[in-house]
């Protein structure tokens, strides 16, 4: 299958430097600083209460940062408007899913096409030219995306009558409908079986390597993370407290003990 989401060859695609994040008097994130290149997997693990999914609402601009700056792709990220984060080349999925139960799963997945479309109500009203190609377009990049992740079958169903699993395919399909450059894995393997999280660790590759799309995956399942990611980057109390590859985040004292509470 053609790669149908550009990714580029740049280095560095992501660089977060010294962000700090406080609810009042609590510190959700404390100088945290590390980089991704682009084609990385990239784990970020930590216990409840770590940081790790501020961190990710901080780079979906849902919360703003108190201290640090994150660039994408040489840009400030925090100098864009939150609408424009998908059509930067971000894109997420969630922990609990954000999906339309109501409407099928091709239509969910067009959906996330919405931020790389140019026509406006206006033009829709009235089909004025462009209009038509445009949603053909679409349509063909969605029925491809449907096709990668497995959802031909189900393509014109509820998405809320299909299984848990299911339903998590469908909102990674919408999120890569967006054609992003990064994508933020929230928990995916959440509520999935054994052979499902098998499954998700080979689409994930598949992902970075057909797609070109570099990953950022936050996840509790630590086998997952290890098998899947090039490097792991490991919070505890909002600090960074280790970073390397899995072989060395996996051994490093401060992890073991934030995860076990004892020393080596």
């Amino acid at each position: 299958m053609a790669a149908v989401a550009g990714g580029g060859n740049n280095r560095g695609l992501l660089r977060i430097d010294n962000v700090s994040v406080r609810f009042g008097g609590i510190v959700a994130l404390d100088a945290v600083s590390f980089g991704i290149d682009a084609g990385e997997i990239a784990g970020l693990i930590g216990p409840n209460g770590a940081g790790k999914t501020t961190l990710f609402n901080c780079l979906s601009r849902l919360y703003d940062v108190g201290q640090g700056s994150i660039e994408f792709d040489g840009q400030s990220l925090l100098a864009m408007p939150r609408h424009r984060i998908a059509s930067l080349g971000i894109g997420r999925t969630f922990q609990n899913l954000a999906l339309f139960r109501t409407m099928t799963v091709f239509d969910n997945v067009m959906l996330g096409r919405h931020c790389r479309t140019r026509t406006g109500f206006a033009s829709n009203a009235v089909r004025l030219p462009g209009v038509g190609r445009e949603e053909r377009d679409s349509a063909a990049h969605a029925a491809r995306l449907v096709s990668f992740l497995g959802l031909d079958g189900v393509a014109g169903l509820r998405v809320g009558d299909l299984p848990f699993g299911t339903q998590k395919r469908v909102e990674l399909a919408r999120a890569l409908a967006s054609e992003p450059r990064l994508l933020l894995l929230d928990e995916p393997a959440s509520g999935l079986n054994h052979e499902e999280v098998d499954a998700l660790a080979a689409l994930i590759r598949d992902i970075r390597d057909r797609l070109q799309v570099t990953v950022l995956l936050v996840e509790h399942h630590m086998n997952l993370v290890m098998n899947v990611s090039d490097k792991v980057i490991a919070l505890d109390f909002g600090r960074k407290i280790a970073e390397g590859t899995p072989a060395e985040v996996r051994e490093h004292p401060d992890v073991i003990t934030a995860y076990l509470g004892t020393a080596h």
